[in-house]
């Protein structure tokens, strides 16, 4: 069992990710005496469904002040009122779990608004793996703690990507045409760390642009994929305002894809760079480290490119990423060009060889082992 680096917040919360990241076991770690409520448990949900003031009872006989943990929160987001006042009226305090924040906004979830923070469970990090980390294993099957330490989990992910199409999707009555959404999820997968093509989606899956804007939406809802958004500054350029598309893990990309065994050449780089993007999220959602990760792309120049931007008031770092094993001049074209940009304090090139270098004009060539220290050490 590997010891996560998320930090129990104090007050209320809630703690969102996709099924599998591990929230379950983190809240049993860090709240072992705590009530608890597992709206997983079929019989325990059932009785919750035909009777919610059940939960007002069970909530008064919890001792004032106390921890009180509902996992799975979105299955019965009514709750809510119930929570709301319990934390008003005996000051409990509750860790929500929830994978989908869908049902949460639908639900009302405001009406806990400066009463709950929001945290994140995302893969297992490098540092959380130690020595067990491997860049070749996380590229090829992921880091989902379900995953990770599975006998066969190739065939694990086949089976967790089932599994969200049944009980996220289908369960849930998230989409009305499900065979569209089946047909749409490989090919969006085909998309990670691309440019988001609506229209070619829309086409390659036999659905409406429209439809494919709201199945992006429940990607996003369900934790498992994220927009990110062009950079755009005031210069004479202009910049793309097409978002680019990420999903949480590369194992889940492969899953998708039906891809299996050792990853291809040309499978590497958007793996890499969406793990990559996958931590920078994992340390900005922990420590609010940056106001916004963004990429950059002058759109007058086809081959110039930043992957990501992290915006923190007027200064920003610039940080490209390549799955070579050896630095080249070509990849750092985006990384000189983003110099002329105001308040862009640092640039950092993130690639998989072992030198760590500096040029002549202050680029820094980082192995990604550093790269991922420095970042959990609040240092990038």
């Amino acid at each position: 069992m590997y010891t996560r680096l998320l930090e129990a917040p104090r007050a209320s919360f809630f703690l969102l990710g996709p099924r599998g990241t591990g929230k379950t076991t983190w809240l049993r770690q860090k709240f072992a005496g705590a009530t608890w409520f597992n709206l997983l448990d079929e019989g325990l949900y059932q009785r919750l469904l035909a009777n919610p003031s059940l939960f007002g009872d069970a909530l008064r006989a919890v001792p004032a002040g106390s921890w009180v943990v509902v996992d799975e929160i979105q299955r019965l987001p009514g709750l809510l009122n119930e929570v709301h006042r319990a934390i008003e009226e005996r000051k409990l305090k509750f860790a929500l779990t929830g994978s989908s924040a869908r049902k949460l906004r639908q639900a009302g979830t405001n009406l806990l608004a400066g009463r709950a923070l929001r945290r994140a469970m995302f893969p297992l990090a490098p540092p959380e793996l130690g020595r067990d980390f491997s860049l070749e294993k996380a590229l090829r099957i992921g880091t989902l703690p379900l995953v990770w330490d599975a006998p066969e989990p190739e065939e694990t992910l086949e089976a967790y990507v089932q599994l969200y199409l049944k009980e996220e999707i289908q369960a849930e009555a998230v989409v009305r045409n499900l065979p569209g959404f089946a047909r749409f999820l490989p090919i969006a997968a085909l998309f990670h760390g691309q440019t988001l093509n609506v229209a070619a989606l829309a086409r390659d899956a036999e659905v409406s642009r429209t439809t494919v804007g709201g199945y992006v939406e429940i990607l996003e809802d369900t934790l498992l994929a994220t927009r990110v958004t062009a950079f755009e500054a005031r210069l004479r350029v202009r910049e793309r305002k097409a978002p680019k598309l990420y999903w949480i893990d590369p194992g889940v990309v492969r899953a998708l894809k039906r891809s299996r065994g050792p990853v291809l050449p040309e499978e590497a780089g958007p793996l890499f760079e969406g793990l990559v993007f996958t931590l920078l999220r994992t340390w900005n959602d922990a420590h609010r480290a940056w106001d916004d990760i963004q990429y950059w792309a002058p759109a007058e120049a086809r081959f110039t490119e930043v992957d990501f931007v992290l915006r923190s008031g007027a200064k920003s770092t610039a940080v490209e990423v390549k799955a070579a094993t050896a630095a080249r001049p070509e990849h750092l074209t985006g990384l000189e060009a983003i110099a002329d940009l105001p308040g862009i304090r640092r640039r950092v090139l993130v690639y998989r060889g072992r030198e760590r270098l500096t040029t002549k004009s202050g680029i820094e060539v980082l192995p990604f082992q550093d790269f991922a220290e420095e970042l959990f050490a609040g240092r990038l």
